[in-house]
């Protein structure tokens, strides 16, 4: 990936993630744990991609059937 590539990566802090999702952050933890919902680690914090979270949050929650 190049940088003239970057301009639409955005990326949230898990606050902005919960915010956006409607959950606590510990659950935002939660699902970045399991590998459910991909981060990128800067130091001690964790940032998440904003189509990463558009991703999860239009996936099926269940397969009804």
């Amino acid at each position: 990936m190049t940088m003239a590539e970057l301009p639409d990566v955005r990326f949230l802090t898990v606050a902005e993630v919960a915010e956006i999702m409607r959950v606590s952050k510990m659950t935002v933890y939660r699902l970045v744990h399991s590998g459910d919902l991909p981060a990128v680690r800067f130091g001690r914090s964790y940032r998440v991609l904003e189509s990463a979270v558009r991703e999860v949050v239009q996936r099926p929650i269940a397969d009804v059937g």
